[in-house]
């Protein structure tokens, strides 16, 4: 369960990136439209993962580094 959790998280970020990629091409070659469709669906998924990272702490299935002394 924590592995595919871990690796769900990868392939998001990893997917969040080639979002961000494709749209520096789009805005490169001009197409606004396209740009700001990139540029919006990389938005939500950071707030996805921001959103599951958070549920995932708070259920412990994420371990916590302890406070430094």
């Amino acid at each position: 369960m924590i592995t595919a959790f871990k690796t769900l998280i990868v392939l998001l970020l990893l997917y969040i990136l080639f979002s961000l990629a494709r749209a520096g091409l789009a805005m490169i070659r001009g197409g606004e439209t396209s740009m700001t469709h990139y540029l919006g669906r990389r938005v939500g998924l950071s707030a996805l993962v921001l959103v599951l990272l958070v549920i995932a702490l708070a259920a412990g299935w994420l371990p916590v580094n302890p406070r430094p002394y």
